[in-house]
């Protein structure tokens, strides 16, 4: 397997940009994972500050010590640390702009959660509408993005535990997509650190389906 891309690095943190399919975190059963492939790669123990989902390409910060890992879990939960996601989903939100603010069940509990998005293109074929949406978490509820588009009839391309198994099936068999389109985008580090945000190109997969969608797209 090919090095992790290293974004950036200082004495406390390293940034990367995870591939698609990759764990975040091993375990019984996992070969690969994000912590184990860092510290093959770098010899040294690799501390999880926050989780993408296997299927979930993009930025991902890690720490060099565990006591770096608890100050940087802090800056996300406190908001100092902006993250910023672009999905690529089925059907076209109410409004261009806004926050989605509904309740999510988490192991069995009911949360509040609330999450940005601005929609930033949308495409239209085969009786099908898409769209490009960026987005921002305001909350960190497991699987947020993916549920709250799901609550909203928008479902991200892919996403084979809230999508739309149907329309997943078709695109796959019609286009041959068949991945999440999900990315971990943007991240913007602290503003006390005078340094600009951190921003990767879309993966392949990711940049093909829009490429794609922008070809064959007609306007209604």
């Amino acid at each position: 397997m090919n090095p992790l891309e290293i974004l950036f690095e200082n004495d406390e943190i390293r940034i990367i940009n995870k591939p698609y399919n990759l764990p975040t975190q091993g375990g019984q059963g996992i070969k690969n994972s994000v912590d184990s492939l860092l510290e093959e790669q770098l010899g040294c123990k690799a501390y999880l500050v926050h989780r993408l989902d296997k299927e979930t390409s993009g930025i991902l910060v890690t720490a060099k010590n565990p006591k770096a890992a608890q100050k940087w879990t802090g800056l996300i939960a406190a908001k100092n640390v902006k993250k910023t996601y672009h999905a690529l989903c089925f059907g076209k939100l109410n409004e261009n702009s806004g926050v989605i603010n509904e309740t999510i069940s988490e192991k069995g509990n009911i949360k509040d959660a609330r999450t940005k998005f601005k929609v930033l293109n949308v495409f239209s074929f085969d009786s099908i509408t898409f769209s490009l949406i960026e987005l921002e978490l305001e909350t960190g509820r497991m699987h947020q993005i993916r549920k709250h588009l799901a609550q909203k009839n928008c479902p991200i391309i892919g996403d084979d535990k809230y999508g739309d198994f149907k329309k997943n099936k078709l695109l796959q068999k019609e286009h041959g997509i068949k991945k999440m389109m999900l990315v971990s985008k943007k991240l913007s580090l602290p503003p006390q650190m005078n340094i600009k945000p951190i921003e990767i190109e879309y993966p392949l997969h990711f940049q093909e389906t829009v490429e794609l969608f922008s070809k064959i797209s007609y306007n209604d």
